[in-house]
């Protein structure tokens, strides 16, 4: 990155206040012993000029199914432009919604203080983007119940049942059954062994878990012995 110091903090669920907070303790000690380029007029002065004024930047990760399988999410990708947002993949800038799941940033972070870029994403942006969620499963349920119920347990089927599986079909497959739990479709499975598959079954998890280097081949037949323990297989 282009930046000399960036503090980063990360929190589960929707807590910005909480991480914001840390972030601060964490600002007033570096300041006590470092000097950060500051101007009066335009804030913090930062290497990149995107970044210039609060230098802060706010990125909620949303898990949107339901606008992706109705096409609805580019309107969001839209409205989100017009918001000065940038939304982004799973793994940031340049990258793909594996598993369904959407990086929503704040671009402007001069003219306005981190209190009001806050507000807004806690009470107006992501409150917006997830009733528009919300609504898109209503309406799939309405509409194709069956279709909805087929996805889901299809998706479920073949975690529980594959030998070899990839972490890109692992990811597709675990966003229908995450959102089969949100729905009440599926009920013997809670959304914390779904959400620790996601990150449990990537590439170097898989290595870390079983302490060597793996193979393609290898790391698919791991990556399915451990989703079956998990699911019941």
């Amino acid at each position: 990155e282009e930046d000399h110091l960036r503090i980063q903090v990360l929190r589960s669920g929707f807590q910005l206040d909480d991480a914001y907070g840390q972030i601060n303790r964490i600002d007033d000690e570096l300041e006590r012993r470092v000097s950060f380029a500051f101007s009066g007029r335009y804030g913090y002065l930062t290497a990149c000029p995107t970044n210039v004024g609060t230098g802060i930047r706010l990125s909620v990760m949303l898990h949107l199914p339901a606008l992706k399988m109705t096409g609805e999410i580019e309107k969001v990708f839209q409205a989100a432009r017009d918001m000065r947002l940038a939304i982004r993949g799973l793994y940031g800038e340049g990258t793909e919604a594996t598993g369904d799941f959407f990086q929503v940033s704040n671009q402007t972070t001069l003219g306005r203080t981190e209190a009001q870029i806050i507000e807004d994403f806690t009470r107006r942006i992501i409150p917006e983007i997830i009733h528009y969620e919300q609504d898109a499963r209503e309406s799939l349920l309405s509409r194709r119940p069956m279709a909805m119920d087929d996805r889901i347990f299809r998706s479920l089927g073949l975690l529980r049942s594959a030998r070899l599986i990839s972490s890109a079909e692992t990811m597709h497959l675990l966003s229908h059954v995450r959102l089969g739990i949100n729905l009440g479709r599926i009920r013997d499975i809670d959304l914390k062994t779904v959400n620790e598959l996601f990150l449990i079954t990537q590439p170097a998890h898989l290595q870390k878990i079983h302490d060597c280097q793996l193979n393609g081949d290898q790391r698919e037949q791991l990556r399915a012995e451990f989703i079956r323990g998990k699911l019941g297989g």
